[in-house]
């Protein structure tokens, strides 16, 4: 069993979220997050992931606690981690993005690698001086240099997307995977019904229970 990395901690409310239920309509599109809101910009890939289920189940529907990546699997941070900590995070583990919780895993919201090295949509400035278009990787080099000049002293709460799009863990599958494909979101956070953090639903989660039903299904025929 993986180790869960906390880094500092300091108690928070819990905030407002969009929660997806147990049968839903997917969200309008004029209700999505911004483009780096836990979507194009959270680019992150999870530690590890596990199948629960080697069958299909008898009534053929499956939810999405039978497929997540569960929380003890999981890396997390605080609202109070520092930046340099949460890319040496990323590094090291080699994802791109983190959930960010309380102490009482209460998901308050995630961080991307883009919200972290993208310093300069703190102040207004424009996006278009974030990661140029270059003609060579020694140029993206130094302005990946500059960018982490200028984390020193920035926390993850001064970073974060909060309130980010979630799912509960007993939503069915085939609704998380339709989310995920109309939205563009690589992976989604998972929530029991107080709202804490149980784990992620990603792509891959998806793209493992086609297979294993795939083959169920061969096997029948």
């Amino acid at each position: 069993m993986s180790s869960i990395h906390l880094i500092n901690t300091l108690p928070l409310s819990t905030p407002h979220r969009i929660i997806l239920p147990h049968c839903h309509s997917l969200l309008p599109s004029s209700v999505l997050p911004k483009r780096h809101r836990f979507a194009q910009s959270a680019r992150f890939s999870v530690v590890s992931s596990q199948t629960v289920n080697s069958v299909p189940r008898a009534n053929g529907t499956y939810t999405v606690s039978d497929f997540m990546t569960k929380k003890h699997n999981l890396h997390v941070v605080k609202t109070t981690t520092s930046v340099d900590e949460a890319l040496e995070a990323l590094v090291k583990n080699r994802i791109s993005g983190l959930p960010v919780i309380d102490e009482e895993w209460n998901l308050v919201g995630v961080v991307s690698d883009y919200d972290l090295l993208a310093i300069d949509t703190i102040s207004g400035s424009s996006d278009a001086s974030l990661f140029p278009d270059v003609d060579s990787t020694w140029k993206t080099f130094n302005e990946i240099q500059k960018l982490l000049s200028k984390t020193n002293g920035k926390v993850v709460g001064d970073l974060m997307t909060p309130s980010p799009l979630v799912v509960h863990e007993s939503t069915s599958l085939e609704d998380a995977a339709r989310l995920l494909l109309e939205t563009k979101y690589r992976r989604l956070p998972v929530v029991d019904k107080d709202g804490k953090l149980v784990g992620l639903i990603t792509r891959g989660n998806i793209v493992k229970a086609a297979l294993l039903s795939k083959r169920s299904g061969e096997r029948l025929t």
